[in-house]
């Protein structure tokens, strides 16, 4: 299908733009000047040959002009994008270097764009067999219930939503019909309902939007809902590690929580709270620091064979229904 022209790519960056309020945050007015240093640390050349088979479950996928606009964002208000790639040398990429499935996902800023970023994500699955993408939607956006069942019926294996960048919080009237159509169609959610990383350049304070209480709530009320949070959760760690050991129906993934990027110990009793539970994922390719830096962290803390295996790739398969990879 045809890329997303550009004026829309930008468009759906600059929608995330404007000052935050003024709570007290990992990025804010009073901290680390924006935006934030790469760092040159060595990458490796492939996968660990000691390593279980790996899945990343947090890659991001867009039309080009998408991608060029966020990367323009990241640029001003974030850091700087290590790895400007598009979205098939994305793929590559990563299974060049022996990364074995990918999770895709992508998120819509403005009313209309879900349908073309959906087609754009099908499109790319069907030719790639070893990436599985979601769909997207902006919640309370005309017809969001059949934009999210017209993705499904084109193989979309669940829906990313991030509410700092599309306002709204996990509790919003607007999620409900989201959360419906996912537990209907028994598809995971994909939800950056954490407070962190926030950028006091979005156009909403992530802070008034997003707490560990208010997907509790959601949690409680979608007992079918299979919930996954990014970025373990971020900035609640131990908030986050409670839920996990009550509820069965969350999911964290480690995304950028574990790089020792950010001014936060790596909370490593959450990693132990639910080994079940947590998937290992990366925001490739936006990131600041090198593709395996994350790999080389978890692999460091030294967690049981077992442990080790299902948070590199076993709880990602079971979560969004990915073959087990052939031997080779």
């Amino acid at each position: 299908m045809d890329a997303v022209p550009e004026d829309d790519g930008r468009a759906l960056a600059d929608a995330a733009l404007a000052c935050a309020g003024p709570a007290r945050r990992w990025l804010d007015a009073n901290g680390p000047k924006l935006p934030l240093p790469g760092l040159d640390d060595a990458e490796g050349e492939r996968v660990a040959p000691h390593l279980p088979p790996v899945v990343d479950a947090h890659v991001h996928l867009f039309p080009d002009a998408v991608f060029d606009a966020l990367w323009r964002w990241f640029g001003r208000y974030g850091w700087p994008i290590r790895y400007k790639l598009h979205a098939a040398q994305v793929v590559d990429f990563l299974l060049q270097r022996g990364v074995s499935h990918l999770v895709a996902l992508h998120y819509a800023h403005l009313p209309g764009m879900a349908r073309v970023l959906n087609e754009f994500m099908a499109d790319l699955c069907r030719s790639r067999p070893q990436v599985t993408g979601l769909a997207t939607v902006l919640p309370g956006e005309p017809g969001a219930r059949q934009v999210l069942e017209d993705a499904f019926a084109e193989g979309l294996k669940g829906v990313k939503l991030h509410c700092h960048v599309q306002c709204l919080g996990p509790d919003a009237p607007e999620m409900h019909e989201v959360y419906a159509a996912c537990s209907a169609a028994n598809l995971p959610l994909v939800m950056h309902a954490g407070r962190e990383p926030a950028s006091p350049a979005y156009r909403c304070d992530p802070y008034a939007l997003c707490s560990a209480d208010r997907v509790e709530r959601v949690l409680r009320d979608y007992p079918r809902l299979r919930l996954c949070v990014p970025h373990l959760g971020a900035d609640e760690f131990d908030a986050y590690q409670a839920l996990l050991e009550r509820f069965d129906n969350l999911w964290l993934d480690t995304t950028m929580a574990v790089a020792d990027y950010f001014p936060v110990p790596t909370p490593v009793g959450l990693l132990a709270a639910r080994p079940d539970r947590v998937l290992y994922g990366t925001d490739f390719p936006n990131l600041p620091y090198a593709w395996d830096r994350e790999l080389g962290k978890l692999a460091a803390l030294k967690l049981s064979e077992e442990s080790q295996a299902r948070l590199l790739g076993a709880n990602a398969r079971a979560l969004f229904g990915i073959a087990a990879p052939r031997p080779q």
